[in-house]
């Protein structure tokens, strides 16, 4: 009387919610007690077969010449979306606040939907998969979408909220139009393998409620490891999709109402809005019509047969546990990717820049994740499936973390390809109500990896920070690094990203944890971190970061590596001059320019770091850095800073460096200002000198 993956009470208690009857009425047809048919449905016992033909009768369910064999669903017009009714109390929401927590950007979805499938990572021997799939719809492939998720029915929700001038209006407003003038949808796919999928109630605490029906709830499994913690990242899919609609397809690790797979449900979020003189919150579902009284008119989630979520664009290619989300109508809101290709780019890039080190395993370490991209156009491919390779993206990185891994580091830096390791301490407060006798708090030993950088970085001397399941979190500047060194690449491994278990390395995840803001960007004062440690908190991070300086200058302060002086092609296009226009090499008497490190940035800037070397003076300097562009013929045309940070030994003022007498080296860091530049930066070499200011003293 049911599927071979359905109980019979899910099954009873699905069908009734479609039917019209209640159990008290159903009891009634067929001659039992109301607490009988309660009984089944809860699974407490089971009619005989002959009883279930009958109920099967009485719902309009055909009878089976097999009892074991499958029962099918209602079909795809039984759906319907479900407009959450406005407040009674005439408060309105003119769109989601927790979608603007963050950008619309493509970086941004793929940190925090990836940091969100990691975080329900399942099988702990293999990695999680998470897919990126591009999909462009036009023509008769378009229309068939839109039939399926019912298109026609929104409509007058989505003109309606489009009409107000609101920010979510008007870009909802834009959205419509750019539909109707190109006949075009871009849909995103995130598929997650290996992961829990949206387990339980449709309502109660669980998953599924947590990310559908609820704000800032995370509701996280991964417990002490999640890189998540606030309940907000969800959000990013609904607000990287122009009409706020995202269609969910999950399978699940535990069953629900006895199924596993194909657990389906839509959900819109609008801001507040009128159709036909009735008012609606904003948010809207897409699913079957909840019977149950204390729910009646809810759109709630469904089982769906295989053709179903083929025209919702949902199928997955495995029945391993994990949920896709389709985002209708993705876009890129900082408007750096535009078309399929630049949009396959910027997710490929994002994936490699804050999850390389997820990707990385060893000869004993599996790695966390598998991520994967591509793009199609109408199911035809556009570009290519993409496996997003860390060794590719972060060769230098990549070989560090791999040789902890495998532990194969040294403890100094004699060649090229070795990877130093030193233990960094991070105190971690006490627990407010449990400081009393833990004095300033447990050590952890974090640890540090330091090697060589590639010729390909394009940015070197920082250290990638970490915890739990090896998100990027904080990149950071080691402070008087001595001048001179060679460029070096570095990771910092803390709480549960080190590998190791026990109460301190536990303690130290949390307290970083609670450190972070909504974007998992830093380690620095929060509301939680004050609310929730001991007095001295904010004191045992800077002394942390101090020891992470501490102990990178420890390595690279000794180290005599035979290496060339950082990547040709780089070298190529910067010149390091001093105050006379020459060479620096040999200059005494001058403040010259050691070393400058540096690159093009999207807006087609030069973004550098200087190192200057001063010499003995009894008086200060005052310097103005300038910035010229290496032409084939003619003078070299001067460029304007747009920024100007002063970073060891030295001060800003105006468009000057101030360096006290005595000081023997200083670095400042500068971006230039594209609009002053002759030609496109990254077609010119640059050349940086620093004479000294108009009336500037020696």
């Amino acid at each position: 009387m049911s599927s071979p993956q359905e109980d019979f009470g899910p099954w009873l208690g699905r069908h009734l919610r479609t039917s019209a009857f209640n159990q008290a009425q159903l009891a009634k047809q067929i001659g039992v007690t109301h607490a009988a048919v309660s009984a089944w449905i809860s699974g407490r016992s089971e009619p005989r077969n002959e009883m279930k033909q009958k109920i099967a009768s009485v719902l309009g369910v055909s009878p089976l010449e097999d009892d074991n064999g499958p029962i099918h669903d209602r079909p795809l017009g039984d759906l319907r979306w479900h407009h959450r009714p406005a407040h009674s109390d005439g408060g309105r929401e003119y769109g989601n606040a927790a979608a603007f927590a963050f950008n619309a950007d493509l970086s941004v979805l793929a940190r925090e939907a990836t940091q969100n499938s990691l975080d329900e990572r399942r099988d702990a021997d293999n990695p999680v998969r998470v897919s990126f799939t591009l999909q462009e719809l036009t023509g008769e492939s378009l229309s068939s979408f839109l039939a399926a998720i019912q298109w026609d029915e929104l409509s007058a929700h989505f003109t309606s909220a489009a009409s107000t001038d609101q920010k979510v209006a008007r870009s909802l407003r834009a959205a419509l139009d750019d539909l109707h003038q190109d006949r075009s949808l871009v849909l995103l796919r995130i598929d997650d393998f290996n992961a829990a999928g949206l387990t339980g109630p449709e309502y109660g605490d669980g998953r599924f409620a947590a990310v559908i029906r609820r704000q800032l709830d995370s509701h996280k499994q991964a417990g002490r490891q999640a890189g998540g913690s606030y309940g907000l990242g969800k959000a990013t899919l609904w607000a990287t999709s122009k009409f706020g609609l995202v269609l969910v397809n999950s399978t699940l690790s535990e069953s629900h109402e006895g199924r596993t797979e194909r657990r389906v449900i839509g959900r819109l979020d609008l801001p507040w809005h009128q159709v036909d003189g009735s008012a609606f919150a904003g948010p809207a579902w897409f699913g079957e019509p909840e019977s149950d009284p204390e729910h009646r008119g809810v759109s709630r989630s469904w089982w769906a047969d295989e053709p179903t979520v083929r025209d919702l664009r949902l199928a997955r290619d495995s029945t391993e546990p994990g949920t896709s989300f389709l985002i209708v109508g993705a876009h890129d809101a900082s408007g750096d990717a535009e078309t399929l290709e630049e949009m396959h780019e910027k997710l490929v890039r994002a994936l490699a820049d804050g999850f390389w080190a997820a990707m990385v395993g060893g000869e004993t370490a599996v790695p966390l994740l598998d991520a994967r991209v591509t793009a199609l156009r109408n199911d035809e491919v556009v570009v290519r499936e993409q496996r997003v390779d860390p060794h590719d993206h972060h060769p230098a990185l990549s070989r560090a973390l791999r040789a902890y891994f495998d532990n194969e580091t040294v403890s100094e830096l004699t060649a090229a390809e070795q990877v130093a390791r030193v233990d960094v301490p991070l105190v971690v407060t006490p627990r407010r109500g449990e400081g009393r006798g833990l004095g300033k708090g447990l050590l952890h030993e974090a640890v540090l990896l330091v090697t060589p950088a590639a010729d390909t970085a394009a940015v070197t001397n920082r250290v990638i920070c970490m915890r739990g399941n090896r998100m990027t979190i904080v990149e950071h500047r080691p402070r008087e690094v001595p001048l001179g060194t060679p460029p070096f690449q570095a990771v910092l491994l803390a709480g549960h990203a080190t590998g190791q278990e026990d109460e301190s390395t536990s303690a130290a995840e949390a307290f970083l944890r609670a450190s972070e803001p909504p974007e998992h960007d830093k380690w620095d004062r929060t509301e939680e971190l004050t609310s929730s440690y001991e007095k001295g908190a904010l004191t045992r991070l800077r002394e942390f970061r101090s020891e992470i300086d501490k102990a990178v200058r420890n390595v690279v302060g000794r180290r005599e590596v035979e290496r060339n002086r950082g990547p040709k092609a780089l070298r190529d296009l910067l010149q390091f001059e001093g105050t006379t226009g020459v060479r620096a090499r040999g200059v005494s008497g001058a403040p010259s320019v050691r070393n400058v490190q540096g690159g093009v940035d999207g807006s087609g800037a030069w973004n550098v770091t200087v190192d200057i070397k001063l010499p003995d003076s009894e008086n200060p300097w005052i310097l103005t850095p300038v910035a010229k562009f290496d032409v084939r013929s003619g003078g070299r045309p001067t460029v304007r800073w747009s920024e100007l940070t002063a970073l060891e030994g030295c001060t800003v003022d105006g468009a000057n460096l101030a360096i006290d007498a005595g000081v023997r080296q200083a670095t400042f860091a500068a971006v230039t200002d594209p609009a002053s530049h002759p030609v496109r930066g990254a077609f010119a070499r640059l050349v940086v000198e620093v004479p000294k200011a108009r009336g500037g003293v020696s």
